[in-house]
């Protein structure tokens, strides 16, 4: 693990508890972390504490895997020894994972360049803009590419380490570890979508695209495409989807539909219109259209997501506001900008809301937590051995050992 001044703790944390604690009790098998200073030391972190790791850049070199659990500043470039490390680490076989900001990191050490990756939502865009050769997917939670593996930002890094566990050893263990940390097994319902906000990236706002975007956003309600976009940037189709991808991480088809998914998201939880109204309300050509993309970014159906949300709110839902058929078309008044993995409902079960009364606390406390039957089995073939040499760290074995067909490239896309 390769911690650097000024990274967050929360992040920071979370390859300590999945991979630094002895679990062998619970069924979790054990592995050997070594913290290592990416840097100069001591390192501050949040809250202004001083931490001091028991090894510097040399351990790297020992370890089978290597974890960076993030990095201080989008801006600013990490230090080229840490940099260095990672790479003699990867050229000797190190399986190297970044955790929401992290994924900065390893492409500055050129990891990510012509993979797919992903990192935090608020932050997509400039590691798209940043470094073009990596293949930047803000909707996913993880990305895994075989020896390089990013996750998106702050709780979805616990999301990666799972499945790190459940590639390693199966997932029995995953499974154990996850009722000990009382997390699910594995998030259902989609990827970030849920947690992106309308706001425009930072990056684009002195492009000639913020433009656009900032229009499309304001006419969400009005039926329009992507050539309809193109042509109000005064660009052809392709040059406007390459720009548009390297601004925002982002195919603008992709957004578009985001986008609206969203602004229904919205009006669903702060308005009693119809789920036909807001299908128009949304730019959506019918009902059937919004239901099918509504479910596959959020895992729920319109109206099963409505009535999760206001069960879970005193007031109904309503956000403060009684809006009604009067409402002018398009409103975009207040409520919730997106709603959390608490408030998106699903089926009204599992551990985002607890299960028919039940509290959420038991729900991780039966005696196996069974995998979602839709998830790919590929995921769950027989771990690593050992690599020799390494000084116990998990090694990554022969290739795609531990892994299946169709492991390299997988994305961590739970089906809901």
């Amino acid at each position: 693990m390769l911690l650097f001044s000024g990274g967050p703790i929360f992040e920071s944390s979370i390859p300590l508890s999945v991979f630094g604690i002895d679990r062998q009790d619970a069924g979790v098998p054990r592995y050997r972390l070594m913290v290592c200073a990416g840097e100069e030391g001591p390192l501050r972190t949040t809250g202004d504490l001083e931490l001091t790791a028991p090894h510097g850049l040399e351990a790297v070199a020992k370890a089978g895997t290597v974890v960076v659990p993030a990095w201080r500043s989008i801006s600013r470039p990490p230090p080229p020894a840490a940099l260095h490390a990672l790479r003699r680490a990867h050229e000797e076989g190190a399986r190297i994972i970044g955790l929401c900001t992290g994924a900065f990191v390893l492409a500055a050490a050129g990891l990510l360049d012509g993979r797919p990756a992903t990192t935090h939502w608020m932050y997509a865009p400039t590691l798209a803009k940043r470094y073009p050769s990596v293949h930047v997917d803000p909707r996913e939670l993880f990305v895994d590419d075989g020896d390089v593996l990013t996750s998106a930002g702050t709780a979805a890094g616990i999301d990666l380490c799972l499945h790190v566990v459940r590639t390693d050893h199966g997932a029995d263990a995953a499974n154990a570890l996850a009722r000990r940390l009382v997390v699910p097994p594995r998030r259902a319902g989609g990827g970030q979508e849920r947690y992106l906000d309308r706001s425009l990236p930072e990056e684009m706002g002195g492009d000639p695209l913020a433009e656009v975007v900032a229009w499309a956003l304001e006419h969400l309600h009005e039926q329009f495409d992507v050539e309809a976009l193109a042509a109000r940037a005064y660009m052809s189709r392709r040059t406007f989807d390459r720009r548009f991808r390297s601004l925002t991480g982002s195919a603008p088809l992709q957004w578009l539909i985001t986008q609206r998914v969203l602004q229904a998201q919205r009006l669903l939880e702060t308005s009693d219109y119809s789920v036909d109204e807001v299908a128009g309300r949304c730019g959506f050509r019918s009902p059937v259209a919004l239901r099918g993309h509504f479910r596959r970014q959020l895992g729920s159906s319109p109206a099963a997501y409505r009535a999760a949300y206001r069960a879970r709110r005193p007031d109904g839902g309503q956000g403060g506001r009684v809006p009604g058929p009067s409402a002018p078309h398009g409103d975009r008044t207040a409520g919730p900008a997106v709603s959390g993995p608490g408030s998106s409902g699903g089926n009204g079960q599992g551990p985002a809301g607890g299960e028919q009364g039940k509290p959420d606390s038991d729900l991780y406390a039966s005696v196996r937590v069974p995998e979602q039957s839709s998830q790919r089995p590929d995921a769950d073939g027989p771990g690593r051995q050992p690599r020799a040499g390494r000084g116990g760290a998990p090694g990554r074995g022969p290739a795609g050992s531990g892994r299946g067909p169709g492991v390299p490239g997988q994305r961590n896309r739970p089906l809901g």
